[in-house]
């Protein structure tokens, strides 16, 4: 079923009259057409896709005409959509809360006169994208294939004379020059005492000795991918092999611990009960397992121990499994893989890079 058929079945068995998308992703998510100014309006009798004249030959050649009716109205977007509203009867519209800005929503409660905005678009759309089809899936394994394919050249690319911003940037062009329309987020690429810091920023020193943690994902067609690699530059001692095989067992494990129906926060005990059952780590594991992926990337569901024990695992789920231990002002490692939950309740694995400990 078409995305927007999705959302107007569950529109009308929400008894919602109107829904106006205004965030990016949401509009990307529902037509298949990127553009940054205009809205999307669905009622449950007719789509529309307001833009400006910039974007109306593309979006004609991009998106089906009998979903969407695509409109660069001369009167301005905003008095179209309430023209349209009074066309079909719209009496209650459901805006985005989670990203509409005050100012808008302010802007369009004084101009929409009798119609009462209701902010929850996004609860609607969000538990809609929660579900991932085998389209989404397959643009998902595209991007983490060449996730991955960077992951390989990086591994021949980095050597003594190489700066964190050199692997970052090197990452960031492989991917884009290898199918990637952007990367998912800002590249981590962090060597040494830098390495214990989750979301470090690459700076603009040579690589440190000791682990070098690279965290990083490409966008294919608006889907992310994300993985996480953690190598040693030079050669790894006792402590540190057995801190990062016990990041590996803990990864492993909870992998292995994803099944249907399985609670999200005991996958998460999982990773969280290994790492602590080592003295010298309880503690150190300071986030969560893992988050959702999709169009953002970061999104529902979340892997927590703070996540109730009824939300559980289900086909469509795209998660990552991230477990890592990091000591202050010493070092950290973390590795990651990508799932999904398959409709036959196995887990498929994105993520193809080695997960051995890696020496350079």
């Amino acid at each position: 079923m078409k995305k927007i058929q999705k959302l107007t079945t569950a529109m009308k068995e929400q008894g919602i009259e109107a829904v106006l998308v205004s965030s990016e992703i949401n509009q990307r998510y529902l037509t298949g057409f990127a553009f940054s100014d205009g809205y999307v309006l669905v009622t449950t009798e007719r789509s529309y896709l307001i833009t400006d004249f910039r974007y109306t030959e593309a979006a004609t050649a991009a998106v089906n005409a009998e979903d969407f009716t695509i409109l660069a109205p001369a009167e301005g977007m905003r008095r179209a959509i309430k023209r349209l509203l009074g066309e079909h009867g719209v009496k209650v519209l459901s805006v985005e809360g989670a990203t509409l800005c005050v100012d808008d929503f302010r802007s369009f409660d004084a101009l929409l006169e009798g119609i009462t905005l209701v902010p929850n678009a996004s609860t609607l759309i969000d538990g809609l994208r929660l579900f991932k089809d085998d389209d989404e899936i397959a643009k998902m394994q595209k991007a983490q294939d060449i996730a991955d394919a960077a992951f390989s050249h990086i591994l021949t690319y980095i050597n003594p004379d190489r700066t964190e911003i050199d692997v970052a940037l090197e990452l960031e062009f492989f991917m884009r020059a290898h199918g990637a329309e952007c990367v998912s987020f800002e590249t981590i690429a962090v060597s040494g005492s830098a390495s214990s810091l989750p979301h470090g920023v690459p700076r603009p020193v040579k690589l440190e000795k000791g682990f070098f943690t690279m965290d990083f994902g490409a966008r294919v067609d608006g889907y992310c991918s994300d993985m996480t690699r953690t190598v040693v530059i030079g050669r790894a001692d006792e402590e540190m092999k057995h801190l990062y095989h016990t990041v590996l067992r803990a990864q492993l494990a909870a992998l292995d611990a994803a099944k249907l129906g399985v609670s999200l926060s005991y996958l998460d005990k999982v990773a969280r009960d290994i790492i602590d059952a080592n003295p010298q780590y309880k503690g150190a594991f300071g986030h969560s397992l893992g988050h959702g992926v999709g169009m953002y990337i970061h999104e529902e569901p979340r892997l927590s121990v703070r996540v109730p024990e009824d939300q559980t695992l289900q086909p469509g789920h795209v998660v990552t499994f991230e477990p890592g231990i990091y000591l202050v002002g010493k070092y950290g490692c973390r590795i990651e893989d990508m799932a999904a939950l398959r409709e036959d309740g196995t887990l498929h694995n994105f993520t193809h890079s080695p997960k051995d400990l890696i020496e350079l």
